[in-house]
């Protein structure tokens, strides 16, 4: 293969590779390091030997996740409250892409997962590696990947959405969701939520977040009535629907300018889960997005 074919072979994976790379490890910033690192070593190798660059850049890249999951799981014991992945958003006024099944509660669900298991699950079932080509990235034999695959299944099936949201009906959602978190409505709050909904919020100890997932209705109630009571001189602000890891949600301005992104899980027609993504190193493509800097708000 050419020097120059080969530069084009590796662009035209590289979308793939950072979503691999982004599910895998739960940050932009981490799977953009490890494809720049998977294009230097391809910049070194002998592709004349290689026969599908497509296999070869995700062996590379898996396995630099790995040694990069193993480091990242120890920086996350020390993380001040909660930790949500960062989150993948797309905004009411863009085109809808075609993703990869994957929401954020599929994501939080791989984060109970071995590093190995994550792997398996995500090359085999998300972007259809073959389990024989699966075994050769990690280095095991077939009958071990076999195992690793069942039981990968196993824990990540409760976090599958069973009803996905329609886009229009989740922007109509996240909307009076807002409204009424906002307005401290308790009445049109508790309609709205499933009797075991669970919220959580990551603010990276950057910014303030409750640090412990809020358990049940009427904590989640009693939380968003006390802020709306704190805060009614300085309302947050909507700043637009939007999709997050193929939930629907919203990205608001809250007080003191923090930028904030929540998603809604859906299960029959109500709210169980709510992820809160605050801390700003989280959220920069969002802020740029917007037209946002850091505390400003936004520009018209």
């Amino acid at each position: 293969m050419p020097p120059d074919d080969g530069t084009q072979a590796f662009e035209a994976e590289r979308a793939r590779l950072v979503r691999l790379a982004y599910r895998m490890l739960g940050s932009f910033a981490e799977a953009e390091d490890v494809v720049q690192t998977a294009w230097l070593r391809w910049a070194e190798a002998d592709r004349a030997a290689v026969q599908s660059p497509g296999a070869f850049l995700s062996r590379i890249v898996t396995r630099l996740c790995l040694d990069t999951l193993r480091s990242a799981r120890l920086r996350r014991e020390t993380y001040v409250g909660a930790w949500l992945p960062e989150p993948l958003v797309e905004f009411a006024d863009e085109d809808a892409v075609e993703g990869d099944g994957l929401t954020l509660g599929l994501m939080m669900a791989l984060e109970r997962l071995s590093p190995l298991e994550r792997a398996t699950f995500l090359l085999h079932d998300v972007f259809g590696v073959p389990l024989g080509e699966v075994a050769g990235t990690l280095g095991r034999d077939a009958a071990a990947v076999r195992q690793l695959a069942v039981r990968a299944r196993r824990h990540v099936q409760a976090g599958r959405p069973r009803y996905p949201v329609a886009r229009e009906e989740g922007e109509r959602l996240a909307q009076a969701f807002f409204t009424a978190a906002r307005d401290g409505d308790v009445g049109t709050l508790r309609a709205m939520l499933a009797d075991d909904a669970v919220m959580r919020a990551d603010g990276g100890g950057k910014v303030i977040a409750v640090l412990n997932p809020i358990v049940g209705p009427a904590r989640i109630l009693r939380l968003f009535a006390g802020l709306a009571r704190k805060h009614r001189a300085e309302p947050a602000t909507f700043l637009g629907a939007v999709t997050v890891d193929g939930l629907p949600g919203y990205a608001s301005l809250e007080r003191g300018g923090v930028l904030q992104v929540t998603a809604l899980a859906v299960e029959d027609g109500r709210i169980a889960g709510i992820y809160i993504t605050r801390n700003p190193d989280k959220l920069g493509h969002v802020a740029s997005r917007l037209g946002l800097a850091r505390g400003e708000a936004p520009s018209h």
